[in-house]
């Protein structure tokens, strides 16, 4: 499988978000043979918990999974560019691989807004890719607004 097969099983999580009510942001993590290893959807709203990121849940996961926290031989990939607080689960749980795909330019950590993952003080081996089947992750996120307001 290709990064735009493993997006569109984010966008699959990010769809079960969107149908709870919840901002549609989805998360997958794969190993190195490309088997998936967690999958997670944005829950702020359904469990009142400000931390329940599609990123962070996945992330959790895959160290309860694996009995690990350092996921460095990993890849995740999520539909929003991963906000500050996720950025630095990323970093703390030194993933070695991030793909995603709209940016999020209100709250961007990777690239848009803060360059968490790239600041020449930190020490980060996480490789970046951006804007995978980014137009499909936008309209996602453009429909929900659109049907809130």
């Amino acid at each position: 499988m290709k990064d735009a097969d493993y997006m569109r099983l984010a966008i699959a999580e990010a769809k079960k978000a969107s149908d709870m009510g919840e901002v549609p942001v989805g998360a997958v993590i794969i190993d190195e043979d490309g088997e998936v290893i967690a999958k997670a959807h944005n829950l702020r709203e359904t469990s009142n918990d400000p931390t329940a990121h599609a990123e962070i849940l996945a992330i959790r996961n895959a160290g309860e999974k694996l009995r690990k926290w350092r996921l460095e031989d990993l890849t995740l990939y999520v539909t929003l560019e991963p906000c500050p607080m996720c950025a630095g689960a990323i970093l703390e749980s030194r993933i070695g691989r991030l793909v995603y795909g709209a940016m999020d330019i209100r709250r961007g950590g990777v690239e848009s807004i803060f360059a968490l993952l790239w600041h020449k003080e930190i020490s980060s081996n996480t490789e970046i890719r951006a804007g995978v089947l980014e137009d499909e992750c936008k309209e996602l996120l453009e429909k929900f607004f659109t049907e809130k307001r």
